[in-house]
This record gives C-alpha cells, structure tokens and sequence, in this order.
C-alpha cells in the first residue's frame, strides 16, 4: 500500500494513549486516536491523583525510574500549573515501623538527590510540639514525622489536557469507536472499528495499542496472530470519605503487611489508597472490592483514632483501577514498574503495545514509543516539542 490514511494510529485515550498522540502530531504526523467509552475512562481516572517521583521505588532500587519521574514532576509543574501543584506529605514513624528512621532519612535523601538538590526536594522533620496539629494523628509510640513534598492533580483532567494539546496540531479523536480487526501488511496495518452502528476502516503504517489493560484483547485482533506479553493484573482501589482533615497528605504504613497507603484531605474530604490485589477477571468488571474497602478503612481507623466512627456506610465514592505490571511469581509491591514496549518486529515495526506506565511519566513513555516506531515514519516537519507544550484544563 503506497499511501496510508494515518502515520499513526493509537488504540486508547487514556494518558499513555494521550500522550503518544501529543508527541506524534506534535512531531508533525497525521494521528488518529480510537477510543471505545470516554477518555480516562479506565486506569487514568482511577490512580491516587498523584505526580510524584516514586519514593518507594528505592525500595526496589530503581533510580532510573525515580529520577525520570522527578525530572518529568518538575516539567509539569511548569507546564501544567492549573493541573499539577506541589503537595506536602508525611510520613510518621512509630517504634512498630518496619523502616526505622534512618532508612527513611536516607530513602529521603536519595529522593532529594535525584531532583538535583531541588529546592522544593528537601525534607525535613515535623517538631515534636506540632505533632498535635497533624489531624489528630497517633502519637502514643510516634518516634519522628518526616516532612517532604510531591504533587498531585486530578488525572482525569491531565489525560484530557494532553489529549487536547494532541487535536491542536489536528489529530482526530473517535470516541466511541470499538476496535474490530487489525490486518498487518507489508509497511503497515489496515484495521476495522465500529463508529456507533456503522463499521469503517482506515490503513495506517503504525498502530500504537494503549489500552492498558486491554492491551491483549487488541493483540488477539491482530491477524497475522501476534504473541502476547505475559503480564499480570493488579487492581487498587481507593475509597473517598467526608472529613474536616486538612493540610498534608500521609504515607502510611499499613499495620497489616507494611504497604504503602496513603491518606489525603481534599476539599472537605478524604481519599485513602489504595490496595494491590490480583486480578484475574475481564477488566471491564473491576470494582472495589469490600475487603479492599476495609483494609483501608482499617488503615485510617489505626493512624487517626477520631476517624474510627467511619464506616463503609459513609462511604462517599471508592473505585478501583488495574495496574499491568510483569507476569511471573512475586509479590506486586516488589515488581518493577517499567514500562514495556512491545513490538511486532524490531526492524519497520507495524505494531506498537504499551504495557504498564505512570501518570507522572506519559511524556518520556511517549518518546520512547517515537524513537520504536521512528523506522517506520516518513521525514515530517515537527511543529513542537512536547517539553514546552503548555496543558491547560480541556473544555
């Protein structure tokens, strides 16, 4: 086929999906995105709301994704002000803490480290005399409080922003559209979608498939078939509370098996999560879970004991989204949280899938997707650098 509707195809509008198809168009290409509800309608809307560097990734020493988060936080504070602003956290340590002090203080100053010794990456400690300001948290057994800044943001709002920086440069957006087939070709792939109650189709030389965690359900649709990558699903949820909390966010330490939770007041209320639990149903069946639903109220109920007339009943909202994370044995906490690119053939790839990636890093995964993919692209004109593309709240 000498000439293709489209350079590239992405499969997907949540943030990975948005992502690519900013970086693509902004390097000049003629972009489709096909997405099959809404955008951020999955994973996307579903996370902690956090931009944040990963601190306890070095935990599992992955400094090169830490250091790549925080480098990609303080781009989006720049670039995205009325979407991403710095938060402050704390992380309090009791005499029944599995990190001592000591391990944290030095996890905390390898995290400084990695911004370059950024102003707003200090930390320090909260003094002992204002511990009774941190919204009536524990204190019997309390040895230190550490005191650090992150991000957040509303990660729905993020994916459309960046989805809406895309159509700038006259990408097309289809939604609802439901992927039928994919037909892989010579220098390309021909695919078949259904557009309401009418079935089109369109060529493309390459077909980006973002997912998440659908990604396989694409792959099955490929013909030639395609190999799928092993990968596991891991579902976190999150619940939301009505609460006069405050202030900092918490990282907390689960008492039950030392996970990572964390406890955040937002606007006369209060979001806890989330949970690591396997997955093993269709992903358009997640939902919380009741045991998921408790585990974290148990969390709240340990650290703040005013909030322990909160029950499940008092729930305001909770939902439930899927990590992809590598398959194998081991579990979630330790896996890796790289992310895969898988491709049909390395030389002129047709196909693209992304498994797995973070919020905070959609921009470098989407780079990383151009240079895959870059053999098989003609010589366009780039008409921006996403690394100084503003985000503005989308209509």
């Amino acid at each position: 086929m000498s000439r293709f509707d489209y350079d590239v195809v992405v499969i997907g509008a949540g943030i990975n999906g948005a992502g690519v198809a900013q970086a693509a168009a902004a390097a000049g290409h003629r972009v489709l995105v096909l997405e099959k509800t809404a955008p951020a309608a999955g994973t996307s809307s579903k996370s902690s709301k956090l931009v944040h560097g990963g601190l306890r990734y070095l935990e599992s020493y992955e400094f090169g994704l830490v250091r790549e988060s925080l480098k990609e936080r303080a781009l989006l504070l720049k670039l995205a002000p009325e979407l991403v602003r710095l938060q402050e956290f704390c992380i309090p340590v009791y005499s029944t803490t599995r990190r001592s002090p000591l391990l944290l203080r030095v996890g905390l100053s390898l995290y400084w480290l990695c911004t370059g010794f950024a102003s707003n990456g200090r930390f320090n400690t909260v003094p002992k005399e204002r511990w009774t300001d941190l919204n009536g948290l524990r204190t019997d057994g309390l040895r230190t409080v550490f005191q650090y800044r992150d991000a957040r943001t509303d990660d729905a709002a993020l994916t459309r922003a960046v989805l809406a920086s895309a159509q700038q440069f006259d990408t097309e957006v289809i939604c609802p559209a439901e992927l039928q087939s994919i037909q892989l070709l010579p220098g390309g792939c021909e695919l078949t979608y259904r557009d309401g109650s009418h079935e089109s189709s369109c060529s493309t030389r390459v077909l980006v498939n973002a997912a998440g965690p659908w990604a396989n359900e694409v792959v099955q649709r490929i013909s030639p078939v395609q190999a799928e990558v092993p990968a596991e699903l891991v579902q976190g949820a999150h619940i939301e509370l009505p609460g006069t909390m405050h202030g900092p966010f918490f990282y907390l330490e689960s008492p039950r098996d030392g996970r990572a939770v964390f406890v955040m007041p937002r606007n006369e209320r209060v979001i806890v999560g989330t949970t690591e639990t396997r997955f093993t149903a269709h992903p358009d069946q997640v939902r919380p879970l009741g045991a998921e639903e408790n585990y974290l109220l148990g969390v709240l109920h340990h650290y703040f004991p005013e909030q322990r007339g909160l029950t499940r009943d008092d729930l305001l909202d909770s939902w439930a989204g899927l990590r992809v994370l590598p398959g194998g044995v081991g579990h979630a906490f330790h896996k890796s949280r790289e992310t895969i690119l898988q491709r049909d053939r390395s030389a002129k790839p047709r196909v693209l899938s992304i498994y797995g990636g973070k919020l905070t890093t959609y921009r470098t995964t989407a780079l990383k997707v151009m240079r895959r993919i870059a053999p098989s692209l003609p010589e366009r004109v780039p008409l921006a650098s996403t690394e100084v593309l503003p985000l503005k709240p989308a209509d």
